[in-house]
């Protein structure tokens, strides 16, 4: 059973009052977090608008309304070709999002979430007119690029620099999505701590909730690994497969199949990975699935995979991935990161950063050990179910945005836009 969250109804504060939402990363309402955030505004009286690229094989029409939330969105080719191409993806995203912003109109709050921290440009015309912004942080850019690209502290990194600390100073209020990322804003950005409000990732649990297990997933053997997320250079996926190489050379074990759920920028050269470490008929990469599916195999797996490494991003960031196998009751090896911790607690097993080898061995150790397993899972649904649940991140949310809107009168009550002017 999940542990109990309050059942009190979350206050009204956002009656005539106007949001506008903008994403560059993903679509929405793919971008879970993102809908959670939106449909929290939409439950506390919020008007909320979404600004966001489309979808390739979903989120592909450029204007919904979706449970009372009006989305518009963009074509847009991601980045390819280095440097250039994310100039040329960015420029687009910002014309584009200007354009559609000019179509919602007046808001009391511009809500941008990042990457890239580009967004702070129409958030600044738009304060203009007299919103305030909350810079919604979903990465810290600057590691992400020292993560991603191994191209060290060059001019480029001290441009996303420049970017971050202009989108600190144009924020009247910033949203961390943990502790350590509410550290670098009060740090690093010089927010008051009374500005920077955690408002942590969960899960819904009311979508996620485990089925039975279906044990023709393990593809004729006894176990079944699971990986679910993001497939990135920086997600550790190369070593996740070399980890189960070493399952499988070094530990002596072949009685599991393994399945990787997701896509990326890495996806082809996981599965090419895979084959040269002759893992092509013990391992299936099945792309991103509906949720029904990937409920499916969470459901059957006996052990999910966090193998992020350790790198600058890494260490401070909370995994999507580690709270959805918690939810459901999956148990969990992980490196040893500072936030996988704070996340997962005695949810998981953690192997030394970076080492593949003992990796395979704590996922062997738990393969043998159904009670353990059991006893993980347990603990992870009472942690999600508990501090971590995301009705504690509605609160957060709502009072970041009264913080934000403090002695602001809501659009509905102000005089007509004049152009240039504030309306405060």
């Amino acid at each position: 059973m999940l542990g109990e969250t309050s059942s009190a109804p979350l206050d009204n504060n956002g009656a005539g009052r106007r949001a506008l939402v903008l994403v560059e990363n993903l679509s929405v309402p793919f971008d879970r977090r993102v809908w959670q955030e939106c449909t929290t505004l939409r439950d506390a009286g919020w008007d909320v608008h979404v600004i966001c690229p489309r979808g390739e094989k979903r989120d592909t029409e450029p204007e919904a309304v979706i449970d009372g939330v009006r989305i518009l969105r963009y074509p847009l080719r991601a980045a390819t070709g280095g440097p250039a191409g994310y100039l040329g993806e960015y420029g687009s995203a910002l014309w584009h999002t200007v354009r559609l912003a000019r179509k919602v109109g007046p808001v009391d709050v511009v809500h941008a979430c990042n990457p890239p921290d580009l967004l702070f440009l129409p958030a600044l015309w738009l304060k203009r007119q007299g919103a305030r912004f909350v810079f919604d942080q979903h990465d810290l850019v600057p590691e992400l690029y020292l993560s991603r690209f191994d191209r060290g502290k060059d001019l480029l990194y001290k441009a996303v620099c420049a970017l971050e600390r202009a989108t600190y100073r144009a924020a009247d209020v910033v949203i961390a999505t943990n502790e350590s990322y509410r550290d670098v804003a009060v740090r690093r950005g010089g927010k008051r701590p009374e500005d920077v409000f955690v408002v942590r990732s969960a899960p819904d649990i009311e979508r996620f909730h485990p089925v039975p297990p279906e044990p023709e997933l393990k593809r004729g053997k006894p176990h079944l690994l699971c990986y679910l997320g993001v497939m990135g250079p920086q997600d550790g996926v190369d070593y996740a497969l070399r980890a189960l190489a070493k399952l499988r050379d070094e530990v002596g074990r072949t009685d599991w199949h393994a399945v990787f759920v997701g896509g990326g920028d890495a996806f082809d050269a996981m599965v090419a990975l895979s084959r040269r470490l002759g893992l092509q008929d013990q391992v299936q990469f099945t792309g991103r699935v509906p949720d029904a599916d990937l409920v499916r195999y969470l459901s059957t797996a006996d052990v999910c995979l966090s193998p992020d490494p350790r790198n600058p991003l890494n260490d401070v960031s909370t995994m999507n991935k580690v709270l959805e196998y918690m939810v459901m009751g999956r148990p969990i090896v992980s490196f040893e990161l500072r936030e996988a911790r704070v996340s997962a607690g005695d949810a998981a097993v953690y192997a030394p950063a970076d080492d593949e080898s003992e990796f395979a061995r704590l996922v062997a150790r738990l393969l043998d050990d159904p009670e353990e397993r059991a006893r993980m899972g347990k603990i992870g649904q009472e942690r999600i179910g508990g501090r971590l649940s995301w009705r504690h991140s509605q609160r957060a949310l709502l009072d970041a945005y009264a913080a934000a809107c403090r002695g602001l009168a809501p659009v509905s009550s102000r005089g007509p836009l004049r152009s240039g002017r504030p309306r405060r």
